[in-house]
């Protein structure tokens, strides 16, 4: 089997008629039967989640291809990270694949391994005798999930960020949450802990923008990241539904802003969210802060049953999870096909164990409850 790293230009596929793309893709993944398995994000499009086997959100995906008996190959229809966590935790000889090597994720992209080992010496000096735990959101690079591990500290989902939290609270005097501010917000303050008693390192300026004072009285520092896509939803977004639709209720995902967080009747992880809007009763008008492609999804499968809108009046894409296609699925595909493993994603082995001892801390507590809801 060959191996072929970088993205091809797909210069033959331009011309394709999109039939013929799906056509095409069926019979690879007919032809590749069970050795290969396909993989989903809620975020994608449905033109590209049709060929998935499984579809969710990144950890769970990455679990489930663990559990594919006959998996020799997983491409991942996500981003990279997402990519990186199936390679830590599916088998040595599974070949892991991202149809596009540039679909990335900012948030994940705002904490570099090389800024966080930075920070951590002054972090440390500054906490004194206080023990700080790292947290960080699963929406991470592998080397800041072996960062973690490494440190006592472990991952956390959406879904279970506050069980994690408060695990991690009860370890240690004082937490680092990477790399998503919000959802490190979101989650201490429902947790009851005081506003004055979290700061905000950024990365871009000496020490983080902080004094060992600042440190030395908080019980938590979140590192200064965020997810493009939710920071799309505002305050003014929330109140303008309210005055228009005083009946419509608000949900949103807890990478949202504290003010949207608040302002909102529910918040929780994206399969918090479906679960939500698939158990609402008949009648009932929603808006959600989130990723469109879900949105528009939920609102197709619900029409006639509930309302279902984007809380923004914009649209609310992730532009690199886009950049995952038919064409460049059905590239990697018939690569496949023809013996070629191309973009195959890999986590080097020392930081593969860290990065597993980080998930494998938090796959250890009890599953925690919605953020709120």
């Amino acid at each position: 089997m060959s191996h072929v790293e970088q993205a091809h230009p797909l210069t033959e596929y331009d011309d394709l008629p999109i039939a013929e793309v799906f056509d095409r893709t069926r019979h690879c993944k007919e032809q590749l039967g069970p050795r290969l398995v396909i993989l989903g994000h809620h975020y994608q499009a449905d033109e590209v989640l049709q060929f998935a086997h499984f579809v969710g959100d990144s950890l769970k995906l990455a679990q489930q291809a663990a559990l594919q008996e006959h998996a020799e190959y997983v491409v991942f229809c996500g981003v990279h990270f997402m990519a990186e966590s199936a390679d830590i935790v599916t088998k040595p000889d599974v070949q892991v694949m991202l149809p596009h090597l540039e679909a990335g994720c900012s948030m994940a992209d705002m904490a570099s391994i090389d800024q966080v080992e930075a920070a951590w010496p002054f972090l440390t000096a500054a906490a004194g005798d206080a023990r700080i735990i790292p947290v960080t959101y699963v929406n991470s690079t592998a080397p800041i999930k072996a960062f973690c591990g490494r440190n006592g500290g472990l991952c956390c989902t959406s879904s279970n960020a506050p069980g994690v939290v408060d695990w991690a609270m009860s370890q240690g005097e004082k937490i680092l949450f990477l790399p998503d501010q919000h959802l490190g917000r979101n989650t201490l303050c429902q947790l009851g802990c005081p506003m004055d008693s979290i700061v905000l390192y950024d990365p871009a300026k000496p020490h983080g923008g902080l004094t060992a004072k600042e440190v030395a009285g908080v019980k938590a520092v979140l590192w200064q990241g965020c997810c493009d896509v939710h920071m799309k939803f505002s305050l003014d977004q929330c109140r303008r539904i309210r005055e228009q639709d005083p009946a419509c209720r608000i949900i949103v995902h807890p990478e949202c802003t504290w003010e949207v967080f608040q302002e909102a009747d529910m918040a929780g992880s994206t399969e918090f969210i479906i679960r939500a809007i698939d158990e609402a009763p008949d009648g009932s008008r929603w808006a959600i802060g989130t990723e469109t492609h879900l949105v528009d999804r939920l609102a197709k499968r619900h029409a006639g049953r509930l309302s279902v809108r984007n809380l923004a009046t914009e649209r609310s894409d992730c532009p690199t999870m886009a950049l995952i296609d038919p064409k460049h699925l059905l590239w990697v595909l018939e690569n496949l096909a023809d013996g070629h493993v191309v973009n195959r994603i890999t986590v080097d082995e020392s930081i593969r164990d860290d990065a597993n001892l980080a998930l494998e801390r938090m796959l250890a507590l009890k599953p925690g409850k919605p953020v709120k809801g």
